[in-house]
C-alpha cells in the first residue's frame, strides 16, 4: 500500500499500533461478492440532541437508528440527525466518508451493541469507497465508545 492510499484515519489507528485492514472499494460490492456480511459494515451517523450537542452512532447499513434508542443512550430528550451541510464543517467528512476516527471535535460516540457479534466490522476511513476493518475492542482502545441497543425493531 502506498503512503497515498493511506487516509487519516489508517494513520491514526497505526499510531496507536493497532492491527487493521484497509478496503478500497464500496461495500457494497464487498458485501454482494461474499467478502463479508452486509450486517458487518458499519455507517457513521451524526446527530444533535435538543441540548444542541452532538452525537455519533455506528449501527450496521443494514439497520435504521432509532432516534428514542439514541436519545435515551445519550442522555437527551430527543435528537435528529444534523443537516447534510452542517457534516463537513462540524467534523471534516462528507457525507459517505465519515469515520468516528480523526474527527475535528471529539463527540460521544455510540455503537450499537450488534457490533459485539463479529471479530471485525467495517466502517468509512474517512473517504468515500475507503473503509478500515478494525474490531470493537480495537477501535475503543483509540476513542471512547459506548455500546447500546440502537436500531429500529422491526
Amino acid at each position: 500500500m502506498s503512503k497515498n492510499e493511506k487516509t487519516n484515519v489508517m494513520r491514526l489507528i497505526e499510531q496507536h499500533r493497532l492491527p487493521y485492514k484497509p478496503h478500497y472499494k464500496p461495500l457494497e460490492n464487498m458485501a454482494a461478492q461474499g467478502i463479508l456480511s452486509q450486517s458487518q459494515i458499519f455507517k457513521t451517523l451524526v446527530t444533535v440532541g435538543k441540548s444542541n450537542a452532538h452525537y455519533v452512532f455506528m449501527i450496521p447499513t443494514t439497520e435504521e437508528l432509532d432516534l428514542k434508542k439514541a436519545a435515551a443512550a445519550c442522555g437527551e430528550k430527543n435528537i435528529h440527525m444534523i443537516k447534510e451541510r452542517d457534516l463537513l464543517p462540524l467534523t471534516g467528512y462528507v457525507h459517505g466518508g465519515c469515520s468516528p476516527i480523526g474527527m475535528k471535535v471529539d463527540l460521544p460516540t455510540y455503537i450499537d451493541e450488534s457490533a459485539q457479534l463479529f471479530s471485525t466490522f467495517l466502517f468509512s476511513a474517512g473517504k468515500v469507497n475507503y473503509s478500515v476493518e478494525l474490531s470493537l475492542e480495537h477501535l475503543q482502545a483509540i476513542l471512547p465508545i459506548t455500546v447500546a441497543d440502537l436500531t429500529v425493531v422491526e
